[in-house]
């Protein structure tokens, strides 16, 4: 019976427990954590006198060889061990005997792994922000190419109205940026430490919460030991920014899907970013995107399965909550190498700017600018000038021409109050430069939604 629980037990647990009960196959992702914890935990027993300062020096060394042995490989993790905490501890006084004992004064393992995961989970979000600007940045250089280029802006899947493609991609960098503000903001409402609270009621050892709160780089203690042992809001939280910038990325990936497709030719994904078929030798298959698109439906999988195990918990800790980590690392490594690889599928596409512009003649993208040229040009209220915009777009359809490529004496046929210069209105640069309101798709305002995006990255309020 080697359990550091089994005192009060006078059989030993089954194997089939241990494979049950067992975390220490996964959990032991936290190693660097638990010991940066166990290491100012006991600093703090030590300056408040309930370690000698030889003990520290032995835990502390101690530590620092249960670190090098698990970084060279040589650790053995044990499934009788339950989790890296126990796994840690015992090895730690196998080192240096029983002083390897006191470590775990004024601590529980319920505010221990919850200053373990709570790290890990605040290190992850910063780590994801940098991923997410190196995407935003890879994004900024692309569309700064194409601050003029022309593509079809849709609704519904249809064309609508003439946009240029530096203003789509715009798009998506806002939708990124926001995507950071929620980790930050989700790293600043968590940056609290549990260590100190022990199993839920706190200690009746004199400990320095602040000290521990200090060294481990905690903005502050918690407020409530009750909570704070079972709290995983953090956990949730970061895999709802996940799920949201996940989403943000499947939308992008739907895109260049269809954009890669013969269909649009709007863009080519590189080679590197391909993969073919293996029975049709022609295919060159857009695999990044797909799979982006898919692994963020296993994103969502993992918010909803830790929102299900804690919605029917009692305070306070109770072992469900062991099940809040493997779906986070999943969602964590899954983030992380999807940023990667959008990154480098987008540095490496080809844009076919001509076919996009080419796009832009098909489905009278310009018939809202003929409508605005009514009313301002010839006083027309805007709904009479809907309807002769209509009718307009109609005998295209009749002629086979776009809107844009009409010839003026079928417009004058339609309505004698338009006039000849209506032609300028109706090509499809001008209309896209004519969206000049702010946040709007002409160059000029692309070019100044493109320097707020640089201004940002480069760290400007």
């Amino acid at each position: 019976m080697d359990k550091m629980w089994s005192g009060r037990f006078s059989a030993g647990a089954s194997n089939l427990l241990d494979q049950f009960n067992a975390s220490i196959m996964y959990d032991r992702k936290l190693y660097r954590e638990d010991i940066e914890g166990s290491l100012a935990h006991a600093s703090m027993l030590a300056k408040q006198g309930i370690l000698t300062t030889e003990e520290l020096r032995e835990i502390v060394d101690g530590l620092n060889q249960v670190r090098n042995e698990i970084e060279s490989g040589e650790f053995e993790w044990k499934i009788s061990d339950e989790d890296l905490h126990m796994g840690i501890e015992k090895r730690l006084t196998a080192i240096i005997g029983d002083t390897g004992k006191k470590l775990h004064t004024a601590r529980s393992r319920n505010d221990q792994v919850a200053v373990d995961f709570r790290r890990y989970v605040l290190r992850k979000n910063l780590e994801i922000v940098d991923a997410l600007k190196l995407l935003m940045n890879e994004v900024v250089v692309v569309a700064d190419l194409h601050t003029e280029t022309l593509i079809p802006g849709m609704t519904h899947l249809q064309h609508a109205q003439p946009i240029n493609f530096a203003f789509h991609l715009g798009a998506y960098l806002s939708m990124f940026k926001r995507d950071i503000a929620r980790f930050e903001d989700s790293y600043k409402r968590n940056n609290i430490s549990p260590l100190g609270c022990a199993a839920l009621a706190g200690t009746p050892h004199n400990v320095d919460r602040e000290m521990t709160a200090d060294i481990l780089g905690f903005d502050s203690v918690s407020v409530n030991c009750l909570d704070t042992v079972s709290d995983r809001d953090f956990a949730l939280e970061i895999l709802f920014n996940i799920s949201t910038m996940m989403m943000h990325i499947s939308r992008l990936s739907e895109e260049l899907v269809m954009w890669s497709s013969y269909e649009f030719g709007f863009v080519e994904l590189s080679d590197e970013y391909s993969t073919g078929s293996s029975i049709m030798p022609q295919k060159k298959n857009p695999d990044v995107p797909e799979l982006l698109r898919g692994k963020t439906g296993r994103v969502y999988g993992s918010l909803m399965g830790l929102l299900t195990v804690m919605k029917g918990l009692p305070l306070a800790y109770n072992k469900d909550t062991q099940e809040d980590k493997e779906g986070v690392f999943d969602a964590v490594e899954t983030a992380e190498i999807s940023l990667e690889i959008l990154k480098e599928a987008i540095k490496t596409m080809e844009v076919k700017a001509k076919n996009m512009e080419s796009a832009c003649a098909i489905g009278h993208l310009s018939a809202t600018d003929l409508a605005d040229y009514l009313v301002e040009k010839c006083a027309i209220p805007f709904r009479e000038a809907h309807f002769i915009t209509g009718r307009a777009v109609a005998k295209g359809e009749e002629l086979n021409v776009d809107l844009s490529k009409m010839e003026y004496k079928y417009l004058k046929e339609i309505d004698e109050r338009i006039n000849e210069d209506v032609m300028e209105f109706l090509g499809l640069r001008h209309s896209m430069n004519a969206r000049t309101s702010e946040g709007g798709t002409a160059s000029i305002r692309t070019k100044e939604q493109l320097e707020y995006f640089k201004k940002y990255l480069q760290g400007a309020k």
